[in-house]
């Protein structure tokens, strides 16, 4: 089969294994026969009430996500009409939404959740009520439809952290994924008919590998409700009880299971791949769990929303001491990797050298959605070819090469950090609090030995409780600083610029 659009695997799988449950959540499932078939019914609504002409294509479709299958469905119905989905969370703060809303104009708002929205949306229900009030015309649309698709036609945007307080659209491409799900494929040792874990938000890229790995393998995506990562005493055993035998999570989600000792309880004895990325692992944390799940495969997964999920990975050899780091590994297969002086913009090759990490290959975003501006800063020419157009991507991470050739990562190059698994700008916190009528000068610095966010500013008088109160407006709640402290006057530096360096030193 000719694998132009991530449907072909969600299509072959429903060939080979019509009634294997493809996606569950805690309330309900959908085999593949039944997937496939009512995702191509609602293609055809969505188009119909979009209003869309026969030669329309790759228009945005906004999707209001919720913990469930019916967010699933209708990513695979928005692709199924020809065109790309952005997940939304619609918990985030009103005016977020609108500024995602006025970047996309959406051809169509779909909704997967009860919650109240700020615009008007087409419900899964409603959708699901049309849908099967068809006949069997719809065939013939949802054929043409998929004639007309090409590879690097996009598939999603994910919004991430922007650092002019304006959340960016990465948009990616069938291409990228079609890639990742081989190259996965490829690498590693999954089980003949795996099932897996979902634990990223479905607008967060990490939820992507599941997807669509499951997809190809003709796998089961099991969705874990977001509340056993709060209260987690039933998170092992809904593991269990599903026999989920492969977890590609955050890190963040698997220090849950070392911080809360859950394996005390519960010790699930079908894992056989366990996956993570997003953040650095902490050794202690990954002995903890290698030492219970003993016959299962380690992954270290490294990359940027921007080269789709992921581009290097290390396999795990056997327990680590607490002072050894992890290394990102070897980049995958038909993706070039490597590191530049970001002042001269020269390749490092040597040993020990520390670069700006930059990626090549069919791993490339398609840009930032209506952004040419970053788009241009972050996807640039490759300066050591000057007779032909060959983009590549400057990562903002720093890393460097040991005597093996094996790539470490060891931060960032900018005030762009991760915690807690989601990658926030500094400057989008900065912003925020600098538009506060009573601040003089804030500063956010990410303090990695405590990992915690802190911000620093200068008031009057302290004033923590407005600051609160207009980030929780404004932003999401992973990007609520952790820490506030009130000070009549930033420190300076030479330049007159606030001295962060200083900052990050102050206990």
């Amino acid at each position: 089969m000719n694998e132009y659009n991530v449907l072909s695997f969600l299509e072959s799988s429903a060939a080979k294994y019509p009634e294997r449950v493809a996606f569950k959540d805690k309330d309900e499932a959908i085999n593949y026969n039944d997937l496939l078939i009512r995702c191509q019914k609602i293609a055809f609504v969505i188009r119909k009430n979009a209003q869309m002409e026969s030669f329309e294509k790759n228009r945005p479709v906004a999707v209001f996500i919720d913990r469930n299958i019916k967010s699933l469905q209708l990513f695979l119905s928005v692709v199924y009409s020809g065109n790309f989905y952005v997940p939304i969370d619609p918990t985030l703060p009103v005016e977020r939404i609108q500024a995602m809303l006025e970047t996309l104009q959406p051809a169509r708002c779909l909704s997967a959740t009860t919650r109240k929205l700020p615009v008007e949306a087409d419900s899964f229900d409603s959708l699901v009520e049309q849908a099967e009030a068809l006949d069997e015309d719809y065939c013939e649309e949802i054929d043409r439809v998929r004639k007309l698709v090409i590879d690097t036609d996009p598939l999603y945007a994910i919004f991430t952290s922007g650092t002019t307080g304006v959340p960016k659209s990465v948009l990616v491409s069938h291409r990228s994924v079609i890639d990742l799900v081989h190259r996965f494929a490829e690498e590693f040792p999954f089980p003949d008919q795996p099932v897996m874990a979902n634990q990223a938000p479905f607008d967060f890229d990490v939820s992507v590998k599941d997807i669509y790995n499951s997809l190809n393998l003709g796998g089961t995506v099991v969705i874990v409700p977001k509340s056993y990562f709060v209260m987690p005493a039933a998170l092992l055993p809904y593991l269990q009880e599903n026999n989920v035998n492969v977890l590609i999570w955050a890190v963040s989600a698997l220090r849950i299971v070392q911080n809360f000792k859950l394996f005390d309880e519960c010790i699930p004895d079908s894992i056989s791949l366990v996956m993570f990325s997003g953040e650095v692992m902490p050794i202690k944390c990954l002995n903890y769990l290698m030492d219970y799940w003993k016959d299962a495969t380690f992954v270290n997964l490294y990359g940027p929303t921007e080269i789709t999920c992921n581009c290097s990975s290390y396999i795990i050899q056997g327990r680590l001491n607490d002072t050894d780091n992890i290394p990102i590994g070897n980049s995958f297969a038909n993706t070039e990797m490597f590191l530049i002086n970001p002042d001269t913009m020269q390749r490092i090759r040597k040993a020990g050298e520390r670069g700006e990490i930059c990626v090549k290959g069919s791993c490339l975003a398609l840009g930032y959605y209506r952004n040419p501006e970053q788009t241009e800063l972050a996807f640039v020419q490759d300066p050591e070819v000057t007779a032909y157009k060959d983009l590549m991507y400057r990562t903002g991470d720093l890393g460097y090469y040991d005597e093996s050739g094996n790539l470490y990562y060891v931060g960032r190059k900018d005030h762009q950090i991760k915690h807690m698994g989601h990658r926030i700008e500094m400057g989008e916190i900065e912003t925020v609090v600098n538009a506060i009528d009573e601040i003089k000068m804030a500063c956010a610095v990410y303090k990695e030995s405590k990992e915690m966010i802190y911000l620093y500013y200068s008031a009057d008088s302290e004033c923590d409780n407005i600051i609160i109160k207009q980030i929780r407006k404004s932003l999401p709640a992973f990007m609520l600083p952790n820490k506030f402290v009130y000070m009549k006057e930033l420190p300076m530096n030479a330049h007159a610029k606030i001295d962060r360096k200083k900052l990050a030193e102050l206990e």
